[in-house]
């Protein structure tokens, strides 16, 4: 499966501080991602994996068939959002991964997710 730049993905984090506990270890963060089909033909998100990484170093590996229950078709030009979390142990973390995608043509490919930062606000300059 080869990457194609095409598909561009773009990400927004934020903090949950009303589901968050300091104390307890527990940083809650959402994040809405932006996915833009500049290719000239139709493709299907079919699988996703992320690498969420914690500030201690934990690493934890997500996979699992399409985004938040979906599996969505973006036609040439066409761009897909949606919004789901993570949860880690410490105020600073990032994720990254890919999507594997589908042509019209049955071919399968790879869209990286680029990495972003989990941060609660004011953590970091």
């Amino acid at each position: 499966m080869s990457n194609d730049p095409l598909i561009q993905v773009s990400a927004e984090p934020f903090y949950i501080e009303s589901q968050s506990d300091a104390q307890a270890g527990r940083y809650v963060f959402a994040y809405t991602i932006h996915i833009q089909n500049n290719s000239e033909r139709s493709v299907q998100l079919l699988r996703r994996y992320w690498s969420i990484t914690d500030g201690n170093g934990k690493t934890v590996e997500v996979r699992g068939d399409g985004v938040i229950g979906e599996q969505p078709q973006l036609a040439p030009g066409e761009h897909y959002t949606y919004t789901s979390g993570s949860v880690i142990e410490t105020p600073v973390g990032t994720m990254h991964g890919h999507y594997e995608m589908q042509n019209t043509d049955g071919s399968e490919f790879t869209t990286l997710i680029p990495l972003f930062r989990l941060a609660v606000p004011g953590v970091l300059n």
